[in-house]
């Protein structure tokens, strides 16, 4: 078996590569976050009906929290085969899976209708979608960090970044529109089903795009490395052993670097449809409209804070300052307010969350890439993302006051600002070579060359 060593691709074939794994990945967090918007919004009083409404969303985010669940495993699963047989299957499998099960959510009859199997069949579902996303978050950014070339990794692999707030921005509008056309009573009675169906269609357009591309290079070359040390007669560890024996401390760094991120963008979109609702007691129309604007402004920035970091390093800033501020501002009850303390807090998440993709995909080395990244970022996601909404609104219920979730934020956040000034900059890694120096932090001002040791 021979294979040509890879290199960087034209800007044109790039682009394509970074256009299906966008499109994909917003697909599929629109399909993750619209739940999470009707767990807000509409499930707490359909499948957890209670005499109190912050109950029923905290039984709601519950079943959101299972689908973080799910999503570790799910990253071992789409990790070690996709290390095994390729970035582009696994990514096509994560998508159809993800679209059938938010489809048959909007098919589901209500707890009025079947009692207790309307939240078990919908707590499945949830825990189909986490295992579907725990596999397309790290095959979607290696995909693009693969095929890119060195210099501006931290542009192209954020696009895939992009997703989240596009997926978000998709499934609030949605809902949004929804929720200003017609009545609470028609949205209750029916027209939350419109944007779970929907996902069908938009999964056929993202699998016809994603068919279209390229298996990345550089996992092409590992395999045929691979291959060659089988017919050698050594034997390979399955990724995930690996991982853990070589790579733990890199997952650790993952974990630290996600999670102020993760508990952050959590607070900043799903909790804020409960605080501004039931806490303000405002529309839900004041509320999914900034989410709305919010999440535009984040979906353009991410790129550019992912370039930024191809020219200052990939260790990102935190968001510890805002988070008391951010609260004050949706206190005030004013529209225009509360769309600047959305949009303010999601660019800060963009400081951090734009180089992620890059940065963690140069941690690992590329025949346990896919599994190091799946793990490190799916795990922060459990206790992160997953618990944030939760611990959110418990603290609302109990103090009556934004103040101790103010502070839950800022402790995410130092975490984070912690992990990424103890890691080495990766920033300029060859991923073709393995092995990264780990012996001394890089200066902060350290250059691509100094910082950046590569083989061993």
């Amino acid at each position: 078996m021979v294979a040509a060593t890879p290199s960087p691709k034209s800007s044109g074939s790039i682009r394509r590569i970074v256009a299906a794994s966008l499109v994909g990945t917003t697909i599929e967090w629109y399909d993750f976050f619209l739940y999470g918007s009707a767990a807000a919004l509409v499930f707490n009083s359909l499948f957890f009906p209670s005499s109190d409404p912050l109950v029923g969303t905290l039984l709601a985010f519950l079943t959101y929290a299972v689908g973080f669940a799910a999503r570790p495993l799910g990253g071992i699963v789409f990790g070690h085969y996709g290390d095994k047989i390729g970035r582009k299957k696994l990514l096509v499998l994560s998508l159809l899976m993800m679209g059938g099960a938010t489809f048959a959510m909007g098919l589901l009859p209500t707890h009025a209708s079947i009692g207790v199997w309307a939240p078990i069949l919908l707590t499945v579902l949830r825990l189909v979608q986490g295992f579907a996303l725990g596999g397309e978050w790290g095959g979607a950014v290696l995909l693009v960090s693969e095929h890119g070339g060195d210099e501006r990794r931290g542009f192209w692999a954020s696009w895939p970044q992009s997703g989240a707030p596009g997926g978000n921005l998709l499934a609030t509008g949605v809902l949004a529109l929804l929720a200003a056309v017609q009545s609470d009573e028609a949205f209750l009675a029916w027209g939350w089903r419109i944007p779970f169906l929907l996902s069908g269609v938009l999964v056929m357009i993202g699998l016809w795009i994603r068919i279209s591309v390229e298996e990345s290079p550089v996992f092409l070359e590992a395999q045929r490395k691979s291959a060659e040390a089988a017919d050698r007669g050594e034997k390979e560890q399955p990724p995930v052993v690996d991982v853990f024996r070589k790579s733990w401390r890199e997952v650790l760094l993952a974990i630290g670097t996600r999670f102020g991120e993760n508990i952050s963008y959590y607070i900043l979109t799903a909790f804020l449809l409960v605080y501004v609702t039931v806490h303000l007691e405002m529309s839900k129309s004041d509320a999914l409209n900034a989410v709305l604007i919010g999440s535009a402004v984040h979906f353009v920035t991410i790129p550019l804070w992912g370039a930024l970091s191809d020219r200052l390093g990939r260790r990102p800033v935190g968001m510890a300052a805002w988070a008391f501020g951010f609260f004050a501002l949706l206190d005030t009850k004013s529209f225009p307010v509360i769309v600047l303390a959305v949009t303010l807090g999601l660019l800060l998440h963009g400081a951090m969350y734009g180089p992620q993709a890059a940065f963690i995909s140069e941690l690992f080395d590329t025949k346990v890439r896919y599994s190091g990244a799946s793990m490190g970022s799916q795990l922060a996601s459990i206790i992160g993302g997953a618990l944030a909404p939760l611990i959110a609104v418990e603290l609302l219920k109990d103090y009556e006051s934004s103040f101790p979730i103010s502070v839950y934020l800022c402790f995410a956040s130092l975490v984070t600002a912690v992990t990424v000034w103890v890691a080495r900059e990766t920033r300029g890694r060859d991923l073709t070579k393995d092995g990264l120096d780990r012996s001394v932090p890089a200066a902060p001002d350290a250059t691509v060359k100094d910082s950046v040791p590569l083989g061993r």
